[in-house]
């Protein structure tokens, strides 16, 4: 397989197409995740995302496709690719793995919410990715997303967790986002550890001198390292580094 290519599920195999030929339909699912040596974190929860955001009557195609994009994928290298069903299609996009972050600055979104299905990671990647690029105009590298009463909800490719002393914390439940392989993960490890985590709704102000970080598959745990016009962030000491390492551990080959 080459790098930045594109393959169409078609007739029980998969077949590299050109962009050209990418159907304009939007996208219904989309789902993505690192590949380093052969290794990913939980890759099982991305299965089963996905397979879960797919309609029942493509579930079928759904899992040979899942199952053939696995197979197809290097195991030697980093890579980050995505699977998609796009109307009656599914593809496989193998993206060369762009450069890995520890950390982040960070934004507040104040305007209107772009989501249309919170929930599922797909319909809303264009809308996000244009939040990013208004981020990226104020100098950070993640919008983070508020309810109308301004309480934090994720960030726009990233969830968002934080630390009360050694309390790992996240945003309530019944906030609509996306259902965040690696914050799940993370949240996972840290019980496992005996550690509490517990659910908040917090407005940005309220994390002031607090330990934040955004999580996601491309980049692991990332520490925020300023919230642009908004709180002065914390770090302790060497967390990060224990944390992405545990986390790094979890990584099986496939």
């Amino acid at each position: 397989m080459s790098a930045d290519a594109i393959y169409r599920w078609q007739n029980d195999q998969l077949l590299e197409v050109s962009p050209d030929d990418v159907p304009e339909t939007p996208m219904t699912v989309a789902d993505s995740w690192l590949v380093d040596s052969g290794k990913v974190l939980a890759l099982n929860l991305h299965q089963q995302r996905f397979l879960d955001a797919v309609p029942a009557a493509q579930h079928e195609t759904a899992e040979k496709f899942f199952t053939a994009a696995i197979a197809a994928l290097p195991r030697a290298g980093a890579w980050f690719p995505r699977v998609e069903l796009r109307g009656a299609e599914f593809l496989l996009r193998l993206r060369a793995n762009p450069e890995l972050r520890r950390s982040a600055k960070v934004i507040s979104f104040t305007g209107e919410d772009p989501r249309s299905q919170p929930s599922v990671k797909g319909p809303d990647i264009a809308a996000l990715g244009a939040l990013q690029v208004g981020a990226r105009a104020h100098g950070a590298d993640e919008a983070i997303i508020l309810t109308n009463e301004g309480f934090v909800i994720e960030g726009a490719y990233s969830a968002i967790l934080w630390w009360r002393g050694e309390i790992l914390c996240g945003p309530p439940t019944e906030f609509a986002r996306v259902d965040s392989v690696t914050a799940r993960s993370v949240l996972t490890l840290a019980r496992a550890l005996g550690l509490d985590t517990h659910e908040e709704a917090v407005t940005p102000a309220e994390l002031a001198e607090t330990e934040v970080w955004v999580v996601n598959a491309l980049h692991g745990i990332r520490i925020v390292s300023e919230w642009v016009e908004g709180p002065a962030v914390a770090e302790k000491p060497g967390r990060l580094t224990q944390w992405r390492t545990r986390l790094g551990a979890l990584a099986r080959t496939i």
